[in-house]
């Protein structure tokens, strides 16, 4: 939560999102979504998850493909740079395709540094950008049969 309010300071901090609250039912015992973890010496230094996509995006259209949504991506700053995203998205691509996942899909914002250029090296394209003025959101997916 700590890292959540420090990247998007114009969020309620004090408001735990709602799969946060239900952490253990959302990503632990329910069958669609997933979460992985990185630890050093007991402390979480890195995270990642996906949800099923849940079509909230009317622009979007993957009616009919097995979708997912990356959620939660974070790396402790100290470790930012090393690797270590790009080894937990590697993890989660395995685990989706085993699924039968067909897309994976997330969306981020330009002014979270170097995160669409990340993104796309991990073989993602932009399908979107929004123009809001205070988000500028930017959808992005990776149909994962284009990577067998």
């Amino acid at each position: 939560m700590a890292a959540r309010a420090e990247t998007f300071p114009m969020l309620d901090a004090t408001l735990l999102p709602a799969d946060l609250q239900r952490f253990a039912q959302v990503y632990v015992q329910g069958e669609a979504g997933a979460f992985w973890l990185a630890r050093c010496a007991g402390e979480i230094v890195a995270a990642v998850g996906y949800l099923p996509y849940d079509h909230r995006f009317a622009q979007l259209d993957y009616q009919g493909v097995r979708t997912v949504e990356i959620v939660r991506l974070f790396v402790a700053p100290a470790l930012r740079r090393s690797g270590l995203a790009a080894r937990l998205c590697s993890v989660l691509r395995e685990h989706a395709l085993g699924q039968g996942v067909e897309v994976l899909y997330l969306h981020t914002h330009p002014f979270l540094p170097g995160a669409i250029r990340f993104w796309e090296r991990q073989g993602f394209t932009v399908t979107d950008a929004e123009n809001d003025p205070v988000w500028q959101t930017t959808h992005m997916h990776c149909r994962l049969t284009d990577l067998r």
